[in-house]
């Protein structure tokens, strides 16, 4: 039987999150082993990850990772923006992000891929992290674009390392023209991309349920105001018009000048540079977007923490 010191102990309590006698009784059950013992603490349901699990996560980062034939989007999230600073959260984001490029477009895939060359999932080194860390990390969601002919851009918008945001974009284009250029261009539409946040590329693309909602919308506001069937018509097919200006990435106004629209911009970029240009995709991930956080004010955090 190996020698269970106060060191072993130490480094699986900082490995785990869990308790200094727990971490002594899963130690002597694995015969010292530091990865057996994690795995023990996990199935005893003792890992202080499995406890922080139920703490909302809505900070972290989004990462952004492409190579020549594809490109992935990745949302980590983590209970504070502190923990999103944290070397080995950001080590572990960057790994993720690349992983997500050969993992398959779905979350389950990135989840159960081989994390570098540790012999376990990508879940299991997360919970690894969580316990080392203290703090409840999410894998939250990926997105994964493929093709050998298409050109990728993308933008990170407040950046707090290479790769590591708080919004990332993706945009997939297909064009003819100097790829490097193409690439340029494809940035500073990205960063359009993430001012305007456009639901789809063009009116064509968007979804007709969408488009219903807002009609509807629209005729109980025009028939406020008194007028004939055949006005409110009108009315509502130019705001339907205004709609679109707002929602689609054709049809938006150019933020880098505030009056062209983005499709005279890519026209004009496409006589410049000599090319054609077509706007296939794009994806971007904003962080915590639609995650809901409970607000509780200052005396009631400090009556909670008093009496927990």
């Amino acid at each position: 039987m190996s020698l269970i010191t106060a060191a072993l102990v130490k480094e699986l309590r900082e490995k785990t999150g869990a308790g200094m006698m727990d971490c002594k009784n899963a130690l002597v059950e694995t015969n010292g082993n530091i990865e057996e013992s994690i795995d023990w603490l996990r199935k005893k349901g003792i890992s202080g990850a499995e406890k922080k699990s139920v703490r909302v996560a809505a900070d972290g980062v989004v990462t952004v990772s492409m190579s020549d034939n594809s490109a992935a989007l990745v949302e980590i999230n983590s209970e504070t923006d502190f923990v999103s600073r944290n070397p080995d959260f950001q080590n572990f984001a960057r790994n993720v992000s690349k992983i997500a490029l050969n993992s398959g477009s779905s979350l389950e895939e990135l989840e159960n891929a081989k994390y570098l060359d540790s012999g376990k999932s990508v879940k299991d080194a997360l919970t690894d992290l969580i316990g080392l860390i203290g703090e409840n990390i999410v894998l939250r969601r990926t997105v994964l674009f493929n093709s050998s002919s298409n050109i990728f851009a993308s933008y990170i918008h407040g950046q707090i390392d290479e790769g590591l945001g708080k919004i990332g974009v993706i945009v997939v284009i297909e064009s003819n023209g100097d790829v490097i250029k193409v690439k340029e261009f494809g940035k500073k539409l990205s960063m359009h991309i993430a001012a305007s946040k456009p639901v789809a590329i063009s009116a064509n693309d968007v979804d007709p349920s969408i488009i219903d909602r807002e009609r509807k919308i629209l005729i109980e506001q025009a028939k406020d105001s008194g007028k004939p069937d055949n006005i409110i018509e009108k009315m509502v097919e130019g705001r339907i018009s205004k709609f679109f200006s707002e929602i689609t990435l054709l049809d938006q106004i150019w933020v880098m000048d505030g009056e062209t629209k983005v499709s005279k911009v890519i026209e004009n970029i496409e006589k410049e540079i000599s090319c054609n240009i077509v706007i296939k995709d794009f994806k971007y991930f904003i962080l915590g977007d639609g995650i809901e956080i409970e607000t509780k004010d200052f005396a009631t955090e400090v009556a909670e923490t008093i009496n927990s």
